[in-house]
């Protein structure tokens, strides 16, 4: 298969319904998982002038991260985020160094 119809073929699978998935309905509520999407590629060849072209390669990849969901009700639609514990802890961390740095030291 050639590179651009693997590009293509990618491309056309990285849209909304990937970003935002399947609607779930339950209670009242329709849920959409929303996430990140992220897709890189790369490729190369080589091959000397004066002999016949060989050598190359491509390849590529894509991520897919959950952000949060869309809620959607009778009265309202919100965007609920998915917190990283990893982000609470960084805070809770960051701010332990700087009261520690920020208290006076005893003299004795």
């Amino acid at each position: 298969m050639p590179f651009d119809d693997v590009f293509k073929a990618i491309v056309d699978r990285a849209g909304a319904k990937t970003v935002y998935g399947d609607p779930v309905s339950a209670a009242g509520k329709t849920i959409l998982p929303v996430a990140k999407i992220r897709y890189g590629f790369g490729g190369g060849g080589g091959g000397r002038p004066d002999a016949q072209p060989h050598g190359g390669g491509a390849g590529g990849g894509m991520v897919a991260q959950p952000v949060g969901v869309v809620e959607i009700t009778e009265s309202e639609t919100r965007f609920i985020p998915i917190r990283s514990g990893w982000t609470l802890l960084a805070a809770i961390a960051l701010g332990l160094c700087v009261g520690l740095l920020a208290v006076p030291r005893r003299r004795d």
